[in-house]
């Protein structure tokens, strides 16, 4: 029998109409649009530990430089260890006011991204996709994050009984906020700013961003 028998059956029976199918959850383009950088969270929703090991495990089917895989999650949920991080963190830096979180709005679960490794490129750029993809998934999860590179490393690492040095820190909710998306210039502010409750993102315009 030939190899691409039941191909030309299927062909033979359907013709060359391709079965519709049927699109579930959401796109990419929408995970992208909410997963923004949330600075305000919801205390009321406690994060527990296996959607944090959820989120990690999406970790470990991206890309790696090398294929080297340096990189090591440390879990943090709410408790001493949370409130220690939160001591140890600055958000939005571009903001003159308030400091932010706000009382009563602060995360109460952390990942800390850590390296098995002396920094180098190969760690610059697994950390870079597996950021992404830590707020991509919160997103899919229905849950809200930010990626934390303001923080004060000696006292998380100290504060964690960390062997590894921390590169990044993620925070990870249920946000509160709002948020707009502006198109900008290349020439205009890039910095995002808040207006009547709204976190405004300025964003280059897609036909900026191609060049011939």
């Amino acid at each position: 029998m030939a190899d691409n028998y039941l191909e030309k059956r299927y062909e033979a029976t359907l013709g060359s109409q391709k079965p519709k199918v049927k699109r579930v959850g959401p796109t990419l383009d929408d995970l992208l649009l909410r997963a923004r950088s949330c600075r305000g969270y919801n205390q009321n929703y406690v994060v527990k530990r296996a959607e944090l090991e959820r989120i990690v495990a999406a970790c470990g089917k991206i890309g790696s430089a090398k294929n080297q895989q340096l990189l090591r999650f440390r879990l943090v949920t709410r408790g001493p260890e949370a409130d220690m991080l939160n001591a140890n963190i600055k958000l939005g830096a571009m903001l003159p006011e308030p400091h932010l979180p706000l009382p009563g709005t602060e995360p109460q679960a952390f990942i800390v991204v850590c390296a098995v490794a002396d920094a180098n490129r190969w760690i610059d750029i697994d950390l870079g996709m597996a950021l992404q993809t830590i707020m991509l998934k919160t997103a899919e999860m229905g849950l809200n994050s930010i990626i934390i590179g303001a923080f004060n490393r000696a006292e998380v690492r100290r504060g964690l009984n960390l062997e590894l040095e921390p590169q990044m820190v993620v925070a990870v909710g249920k946000g509160i906020e709002h948020y707009a998306i502006d198109t900008i210039s290349p020439d205009e502010s890039h910095a995002y700013y808040r207006r009547d409750g709204i976190h405004h993102i300025p964003k280059i315009g897609v036909a900026d961003l191609i060049i011939d």
